[in-house]
């Protein structure tokens, strides 16, 4: 490389920098995003794809991330009140048979593909909607967690609607953005403190 073009290079490079220091300075002084950074971890898989793809997946992976806590935390409830109530054996006893096969047929679909199996834990390959129907199923345990079995049975369908957009990389609209948001706080708002 030339020398005047090196430094040229070097300066140009210099200025960048600052100016995305500015940018993120105005950023926190004004708390609005006006530059988004890519992941580098990422790069490698992601650069194959359509920059309008990544974005939206970036856009969608709160959402994603809100659920995964929700849904983690949903079976967290299930499994700490009815081993808390039934012991060891509450999965045979208290699950509705057709989630129960369910769940065997899905372990077996695992097994038989080789890959590496989700979870040790039969309760992790339930689906939202089936965990509904086991606290539904066994309301007399969950009645103290939950304040209504109608507003539950309101907010696990509301949330198993919205949950559709976000498992199959769909975007969700602001409308939808907000009644997700809104049926989360009703999901908070039923359970008894």
């Amino acid at each position: 490389m030339k020398p005047n073009v090196e430094k040229d290079l070097r300066a140009f490079c210099f200025s960048c920098m600052a100016t995305i220091g500015d940018l993120e300075q105005l950023e926190k002084v004004n708390n609005y995003k006006i530059i988004e950074k890519i992941d580098s971890t990422n790069s490698k898989t992601t650069d194959s794809f359509e920059e309008k793809v990544y974005r939206e997946a970036k856009q969608m992976s709160d959402y994603y991330m809100l659920f995964y806590c929700l849904e983690r935390s949903a079976r967290d409830i299930v499994v700490g009140k009815l081993k808390a109530i039934h012991c060891g054996g509450w999965w045979a006893t208290k699950v509705p048979q057709q989630i129960r096969e369910s769940v065997a047929k899905n372990i077996q679909n695992e097994i038989d593909a080789g890959v590496t199996q989700r979870s040790e834990n039969e309760i992790d390959y339930t689906t939202f909607g089936e965990l509904g129907e086991i606290v539904k199923s066994n309301w007399a345990d969950f009645g103290d967690i939950f304040k209504s079995v109608k507003a539950f049975s309101k907010i696990m369908t509301s949330l198993n609607i919205l949950r559709g957009p976000i498992a199959h990389c769909s975007i969700l609209s602001e409308d939808e953005i907000l009644r997700l948001e809104l049926t989360v706080k009703d999901w908070m708002r039923i359970q008894s403190n």
